[in-house]
């Protein structure tokens, strides 16, 4: 009888893991096939299983074999994990710090701004059992409903592991290690208990969970759900690559994605400082690119107060009393509560929104509760057909955006929307409008370059690229093009700025890459300095 199958975090299939069932005084014991199938001669009944695997970390399960049901068995790798759970808290709260490890660990808190500094060490943690730091995920898909962690096993007031927040806003990061020489790092936002600023900035935490893979969904893997059986190879079995579209959007529903899981690609290196080029795949567009964008503002001298994109949908941002908002590198998800709100204090209140970064605000997210998250991309085929093979042009699409095929195109709000030109490149920016104040103080001219240095290493080229956003029929009716990425196939970004009948005021440089440019590129630091000058003194 297939009993069921056995995988990792990734939903890897395992290979010769030791599979023991006990019921009413007997043992029946098997191992894993090469697909992860767990086969054995059993009555159908209640049985505790124990599985085993010097790889990894084993568990027991309570298990009721029944003909025809298959059960997903998921075990942890011996690599070293932890989140911060909630992962946004505000000054003075608590977070319960959750860590995977297979011996003594040591845990210190930094804080991420123009260098890393060190707050304190939390202390070093183990128990008086072997193995006790072990964490235990739940069988089956845990990407819907969260790993979990510190339940089994963390009752007592001892065992409980609780970090209260420090008194200054800013990005925390937590540096954990253990006696085996293994290092992980993950961040926690924390956010003042009243504004401290004129400016606040928002951490794209909604844009991290989607391209959290943790569990072996993400909003690009495998999102409708897992598949009946673990990978085996990637290449050979998962839809998105063997869809010579990228048909990954094709389906009518998708399952929840839970905010309550590790980030690896998060993990910063200790060695990494705030100068050095960004090498990881997601950290270009992600946290590692939005540590330079604090880093820029502390080195520049211009407060700011730090929330996350979870705060903001829940309503603890107050934005009434802010006169800034800055967005980051690459705020792609945002629910309606978030859109209505911004572009509600925009247009009707007179705020100041600076858009650093691109593809942003263009797919709706639902929240379930405070952590369970659905990505809508179900009428994606609506836009530019990504899940259509062939893919309809985009000219011929029926929306310019996943959230303009529900709620409307977010260049209404941004001025710009995502595109698919050039993507996946990198440029200078060109000047269009030299006379623009965003361009004092720089000797620019007149489709003079800028914005040629980078710290993007995944797409090098410059400050335009990576994800680029544009000018559409959906942007205000007195956008202003102030400058242009000279990305091929007329894919550069459109930097634009307009103003609201409110006196509220939109920037946008509808490039991922902006940010990183901002250190090392003295006039893209300029034209930065220059448009929060102008938004804070309007």
């Amino acid at each position: 009888m297939l009993i069921g199958y056995v995988s990792d975090e990734n939903y890897r299939a395992l290979f010769d893991v030791a599979v023991e069932f006990q019921a009413d005084g007997q043992h029946f014991s098997t191992r894993s096939t090469a697909s992860g199938a767990v086969i054995a001669d059993l009555s159908e009944g209640t049985y505790e299983v124990i599985l085993q695997h010097h790889d990894f970390c084993s568990k027991r399960v309570q298990l009721q074999v029944q003909e025809g049901q298959v059960h997903q068995f998921r075990l942890l790798s011996t690599k070293l994990y932890g989140y911060a759970w909630p992962r946004c808290v505000s000054v003075g709260e608590s977070s319960e710090f959750r860590v995977h490890s297979t011996s003594e660990y040591y845990l210190e808190l930094w804080r991420y701004g123009k260098k890393k500094e060190y707050v304190r060490r939390i202390g070093t943690f183990d128990d008086h059992a072997p193995l006790a730091n072990l964490q235990i995920t739940p069988d089956g898909d845990y990407t819907q409903n969260g790993v979990d962690w510190n339940h089994v096993g963390y009752k007592t007031v001892t065992q409980k592991q609780r970090v209260t927040a420090p008194d200054r806003t800013g990005l925390y990061m937590f540096h954990l290690s253990n006696q085996e020489g293994k290092v992980f790092t993950f961040p926690w936002v924390v956010s003042p208990e009243t504004p401290q600023a004129d400016v606040a900035i928002l951490a794209s935490d909604l844009t991290w969970n989607a391209y959290n893979n943790f569990g072996g969904r993400s909003n690009y893997l495998n999102p409708e759900g897992l598949p009946q059986t673990p990978v085996v190879n990637s290449r050979q079995e998962l839809r998105r690559y063997l869809q010579p579209s990228f048909g990954v959007y094709c389906f009518d529903e998708y399952a929840p994605l839970s905010l309550e899981r590790p980030q690896p690609y998060l993990h910063i290196d200790l060695e990494e400082q705030l100068r050095d080029p960004i090498h990881s795949r997601m950290g270009c567009g992600m946290l590692h690119s939005e540590w330079r964008l604090l880093g820029w503002m502390e080195e520049q001298e211009i407060a700011y107060d730090y929330y996350s994109e979870t705060q903001f949908h829940f309503d603890q941002v107050p934005l009434d009393q802010y006169k800034v908002l800055i967005l980051g590198s690459h705020p792609e998800y945002w629910s309606k509560q978030m859109y209505d709100r911004l572009k509600s204090w925009v247009f009707e209140s007179g705020g100041g929104l600076i858009y650093l970064g691109g593809n942003g605000l263009n797919c709706e997210v639902e929240f379930l509760d405070d952590h369970r998250i659905v990505h809508h991309d179900t009428d994606c085929t609506k836009w530019c057909g990504v899940a259509m093979d062939p893919p309809i042009p985009e000219s011929e699409s029926r929306y310019e955006s996943r959230y303009h095929a529900r709620q409307e195109s977010e260049a209404n709000l941004l001025g710009v929307v995502f595109s698919f030109a050039g993507i996946m490149t990198g440029a200078p920016y060109k000047v269009v409008d030299d006379q623009h104040w965003c361009f004092q103080g720089t000797n620019l001219k007149q489709n003079d370059l800028f914005g040629t240095e980078s710290q993007h290493m995944r797409i090098p080229g410059g400050a335009s690229g990576h994800e680029t956003d544009k000018i559409s029929p959906s942007s205000p009716a007195n956008v202003h093009l102030v400058a242009q990425g000279m990305n091929p196939d007329q894919g550069g970004a459109d930097m634009v700025h307009f103003q609201t009948p409110s006196g509220g005021e939109v920037f946008s440089v509808g490039s991922i890459c902006w940010i990183t440019s901002m250190l090392v590129d003295e006039n893209v630091s300029k034209v930065s300095r220059n448009v929060i000058d102008h938004f804070i003194e309007s």
